[in-house]
């Protein structure tokens, strides 16, 4: 994107944050809530699991992968978003996360296919474990992030970020011509997060849950229907996912069920809780990061292994880039921060990236994407995009809130470069499991 200096000031879309290494920039005006409702038709697909979610009184909803997405159960005057966090993190809770659709690959070249598509090396996956992964295109753009499943020798699962890959799958293998089927499965994901989700899937499925390690997975049952189970989540607290096939007949049988064993758990329904996920690190594709972002903007440099010598898509930009990195030189403007901000607490979600500057009355130079407020840290934390120069840790930046969270309307409150995770996972991801052990992350 090319800037005009002269029109930068007045632009709403404030193109003097420098965008110069994207094709298509985000989209930064400051236009705030939005007084719409969400049109349901026939365009966006249903889940098996809508009805019930809107029985469990959810109020507000989405569109995530061309599929509705709950966004809210409990109203803002009633505690919102924040009684959620507070059920997530002291009980357990149960999420409606059909929108992750399940993207099967089978057949006799199926670990060769997805080597081909992933950054990670797949021959390393044993059957009935799970990875969280990236895919990029030619350039090294990141395509999507989704947990892989891999059930058998031939059989793997992408379980989707909010990108549909299965097209894209499909067309790379048309050039390629690996013996597999690609296609979509009627498999629907519920999440089970929280401290006492361990005790209750005990209950669905016997002591043999309380062994699975983390990414481990499992077959099992519930209400009579095949399932599989797998030990992750959206939050850094104990967690599982519940994956029920052939989810269009069997998925009333299946919630029911786990609201019965969620009784005495003090189970709630609850939104994908993303306060929770950002004090974690965990990043949300189309918010974080996106197609024209590459890994090592987002600190996903340990998906881009060194020592993987098989061919796969982006590889020669990826390596390239590294070098150019290694050698001082990005190709790219911004990377991805964690920053501690004041101002009042921040209990709901963003409708814009929140401008960042350097100095309190400056243009600004980069934007926030992912910010909530911290019951634990008592205070807000955030992700953002800012200038490569001034991502180093505590660096002092200066972020416009809008009037309702700002100590004072119409400036800007005060923000430091801070590590992330933000706090201490109960259950590491592989990022942080690499950091404590002292090992190059991309390896």
């Amino acid at each position: 994107m090319t800037t005009d200096p002269a029109h930068a000031s007045s632009h709403p879309n404030a193109p003097s944050v420098d965008q110069s290494d994207r094709h298509v920039p985000i989209n930064l005006r400051q236009s705030g809530p939005t007084p719409v409702g969400l049109l349901i038709s026939t365009r966006i697909r249903k889940s098996p699991y809508w009805h019930l979610s809107v029985e469990a009184g959810c109020w507000r909803a989405e569109v995530y992968n061309r599929v509705y997405h709950p966004r809210g159960y409990i109203r803002p005057e009633d505690g919102g978003a924040m009684a959620e966090y507070d059920a997530l993190v002291n009980h357990v809770t149960m999420w409606n996360v059909a929108v992750e659709r399940q993207i099967r690959v089978q057949g006799p070249d199926a670990e060769a296919f997805v080597n081909f598509v992933i950054t990670r090396d797949a021959t390393k996956i044993p059957s009935m474990r799970a990875r969280y992964v990236i895919l990029c295109n030619q350039q090294g753009g990141i395509l999507n992030d989704p947990v892989l499943l891999r059930l058998s020798e031939q059989e793997f699962w992408f379980s989707l970020s909010d990108s549909d890959l299965n097209l894209w799958l499909q067309g790379v293998n048309v050039a390629k011509g690996f013996d597999v089927e690609i296609a979509e499965v009627d498999v629907c994901p519920v999440q089970i997060q929280g401290p006492k989700s361990e005790a209750l899937m005990v209950d669905l499925f016997g002591q043999q849950v309380a062994d699975l390690p983390s990414y481990g997975l499992l077959e099992g049952t519930v209400a009579g229907h095949c399932v599989v189970v797998s030990q992750t989540g959206f939050t850094g607290e104990k967690g599982y996912e519940i994956y029920l096939r052939d989810a269009s007949l069997h998925a009333e049988d299946m919630w029911n069920a786990v609201l019965e064993a969620g009784k005495s758990h003090q189970l709630k329904v609850i939104a994908p809780a993303h306060h929770r996920r950002i004090a974690a690190g965990i990043l949300s594709w189309g918010q974080d990061m996106d197609v024209e972002t590459l890994p090592f903007q987002v600190n996903l440099s340990y998906q881009v292994p060194r020592k993987k010598e098989a061919d796969y898509v982006g590889k020669q930009a990826l390596e390239s880039v590294r070098t150019q990195i290694e050698e001082g030189s990005p190709p790219f403007t911004h990377t991805l921060v964690g920053l501690r901000l004041g101002g009042r607490p921040i209990e709901e979600y963003a409708p814009d990236f929140w401008l960042v500057r350097e100095n309190a009355d400056s243009e600004p130079v980069g934007y926030i994407t992912s910010p909530w407020y911290s019951p634990e840290l008592e205070g807000n934390i955030a992700m953002a995009h800012v200038p490569v120069a001034m991502a180093k840790l505590g660096t002092t930046l200066f972020v416009a809130l809008p009037d309702e969270y700002a100590d004072t309307p119409g400036e800007p409150v005060e923000a430091t470069v801070v590590e992330m995770p933000f706090r201490r996972s109960i259950n590491p991801n592989t990022r942080e499991r690499l950091k404590d052990a002292g090992l190059d992350a991309a390896v």
